[in-house]
């Protein structure tokens, strides 16, 4: 073996220090994992890792605490930020985030997370959008598409019948509360990049205690979309990102 192949110089890739051998259990081509990589990054760069606490919600990141080596705790669907406000209240100088799906934050906890942004509370809320419900079954999400195809509207979503897609981000960057809104996505490197600025951004507003920040992840499924992971990220590209337009929605940290 060449070893310079594998010099410091020439590393351009690693595992996370801060990432278990635990096997993931996400589905091939799910964006969970790259996010995940990406809070531990940014975690142990910032030399957290003694005082984060992860607050992991129930859909297909229910068991994120296997995989991430930092303190965590489990909450019932949807309350994650209401546990995240105890947690960050009883202990200002952690760094406290909590880790969801669409069907947990934008549908089961909606008052749970507008109240807690609302509120101010110094924690970070990372928001995985896929526009459907992943873990069980593929049922249509808030954030499902008009005309999207899912499980329990196999002929697409319709307004008359099914309401109109809730979009989470913007109601938090009209809140008084909230320091930091974004919507990234983590499809490519270029994206990726992004996405792991954004995390950092937001953490550091928290231990600031500049108020409550999101970090809304438009993401695939490409199993409950039925498509190839390929198919499933241009898809998301090509609609997705139309509905959820990526960038900034709010910015005060550096107010």
């Amino acid at each position: 073996m060449n070893n310079d192949i594998i010099s410091p110089e020439n590393l351009v890739y690693e595992k996370p220090a801060l990432m278990n051998d635990t096997a993931m259990h996400y589905c091939a081509g799910c964006s969970h994992g790259v996010v995940h990589k990406l809070v531990a990054e940014v975690i142990a760069e910032m030399g957290m890792e003694d005082k984060a606490v992860g607050i992991s919600p129930v859909g297909c990141a229910v068991f994120a605490y296997r995989y991430i080596d930092i303190d965590w705790q489990e909450a019932p669907h949807g309350r994650a930020p209401a546990l995240a406000t105890g947690v960050k209240r009883l202990w200002p100088d952690r760094l406290v985030f909590t880790y969801q799906g669409d069907g947990d934050l934008a549908c089961i906890g909606t008052a749970e997370a507008i109240h807690a942004l609302n509120r101010g509370e110094h924690i970070t809320i990372i928001f995985i959008n896929n526009a459907i419900y992943g873990m069980t079954g593929g049922q249509m999400a808030p954030t499902t598409l008009l005309g999207q195809k899912t499980a329990t509207c196999p002929y697409g979503r319709e307004p008359d019948l099914h309401g109109y897609p809730l979009n989470l981000t913007d109601l938090a960057s009209r809140l008084d509360g909230t320091c930091y809104v974004t919507r990234q996505s983590v499809e490519t490197v270029g994206a990726i990049q992004k996405a792991k600025k954004a995390i950092r951004k937001a953490f550091e507003a928290s231990m600031k205690g500049l108020g409550s920040s999101l970090v809304e992840i438009v993401s695939t499924c490409n199993s409950g979309w039925k498509m190839s992971p390929v198919d499933a990220n241009k898809w998301m590209q090509e609609n997705m990102f139309k509905q959820y337009p990526k960038g900034d929605l709010k910015d005060t940290t550096q107010g």
